[in-house]
């Protein structure tokens, strides 16, 4: 990624400790972050950033996850835009749900900081191919 400009990854969650290590974690590797603490923030940044990925937690106030993530499908400017589900819920129907509505990946939460980048690189990588 050295010779283009960093990605930005818009991180939208209500809890302030992930969020913040997730901002440093991501910012460690060199991504740009924007943080949104509900789902409406959430749609507003993603108009404002246009960010080349997006960590969505499923359970926000306002809206939703999935919520976001179906405006996000049937929205031209992020339909493909990847985006990684977190949720505290790993029943096959909340799993199921989110990649049928168009989530790229999902991942319960408690989940390894280093297995997000390593997921985020990976779709990023994909995304751009």
């Amino acid at each position: 990624m050295s010779n283009a400009a960093p990605a930005t990854v818009l991180i939208a969650d209500d809890e302030p400790l992930l969020t913040e290590l997730l901002v440093f974690r991501l910012s460690a590797r060199g991504y740009e972050t924007v943080v949104a603490r509900d789902g409406r923030e959430a749609l507003a940044k993603l108009d404002d950033a246009n960010p080349q990925a997006v960590v969505l937690d499923m359970m926000m106030p306002v809206h939703d996850g999935l919520e976001v993530l179906r405006r996000m499908r049937a929205s031209e400017r992020h339909a493909a835009t990847p985006v990684i589900m977190l949720s505290a819920r790993r029943g096959e129907a909340d799993v199921i749900g989110a990649l049928e509505l168009g989530a790229n990946d999902y991942l319960v939460k408690p989940f390894l900081p280093e297995e997000l980048l390593v997921r985020l690189a990976r779709l990023l990588a994909g995304s751009q191919a």
